[in-house]
């Protein structure tokens, strides 16, 4: 089943976060995992994506520099997670626990 982009668009930047806390990453590689991870079933569109990654940098929850990936290919944007979007990572993962146990409770027949 395809899952609704407006349904987890208010999690865009949690979700973005989430997979910096992993390690510092280029935007088709944050994308890709995503992609991986869901089986498929989410995928952000390209102008999110950086939409997106512009908004976390402006509010210094990220950082973004240049470099080459591992195979020497070309130069790339990669972005990190700094200890004020970890902070709100935190911060939003809370909150999700909240939302998931109200609409569960909700939800249940």
């Amino acid at each position: 089943m395809q899952i609704a982009h407006d349904t987890l668009y208010g999690y865009t930047d949690g979700i973005l976060l989430c997979c910096l806390a992993k390690g510092d990453s280029y935007g088709y590689e944050i994308n890709r995992s995503i992609s991986q991870k869901t089986s498929g079933r989410f995928e952000l569109k390209e102008a999110t994506l950086y939409t997106a990654l512009r908004r976390l940098e402006r509010a210094e929850y990220i950082t973004s520099y240049w470099g080459t990936d591992k195979s020497g290919g070309p130069k790339r944007r990669y972005y990190s997670i700094t200890e004020n979007g970890r902070a709100w990572l935190k911060t939003r993962q809370k909150e999700w626990a909240d939302i998931q146990e109200l609409i569960t409770l909700l939800l249940q027949d």
